[in-house]
């Protein structure tokens, strides 16, 4: 997977809704982790390299780090359910987001940085928890402020 020059990594995208890391590898190479839909982990797909890499398929979307942690969080948001503080922080976000639209209008400054901070927050506490279980994809610094 080397080989490709002016690659810079770690890079984040979009892959077809799915939020897609490509991280250098201590050999040189490059891995690529995709949230899964059913977990919230990480699932390694080095297969869609060059598919990402190439932008073949025209659902493929480069993002920066920030706006990366923030799609992770609204897609395990989105598909995941259970309990505990994470959960309950999802649930803060859809409670936000839902009395905006009941009132017709669209998110105030102040909710969407909330809404950014608490991401950030649940970003740091689920990949803490990934990577107390052995995620070799978990990387919690990446949703610290830089």
């Amino acid at each position: 997977m080397t080989g490709f020059p002016g690659l810079v990594l770690p890079s984040y995208h979009l892959y077809y809704e799915a939020p897609v890391k490509i991280v250098a590898t201590p050999e040189g190479g490059a891995r690529v982790w995709r949230v899964s839909i059913d977990t919230g982990g990480w699932v390694e797909q080095n297969q869609l390299f060059e598919e990402i890499l190439f932008a073949v398929g025209g659902e493929i979307f480069t993002r920066s780090a920030d706006e990366f942690v923030q799609e992770v969080e609204a897609y395990r948001g989105h598909y995941l359910r259970g309990e505990g503080p994470i959960f309950a922080l999802y649930e803060t976000i859809s409670a936000i987001r839902s009395t905006a639209e009941q009132q017709g209008r669209r998110l105030k400054i102040e909710e969407i940085a909330l809404i950014k901070g608490i991401r950030r927050r649940t970003f740091v506490m689920f990949e803490e928890e990934l990577q107390r279980a052995g995620d070799p994809g978990a990387d919690p610094s990446l949703g610290q402020p830089g």
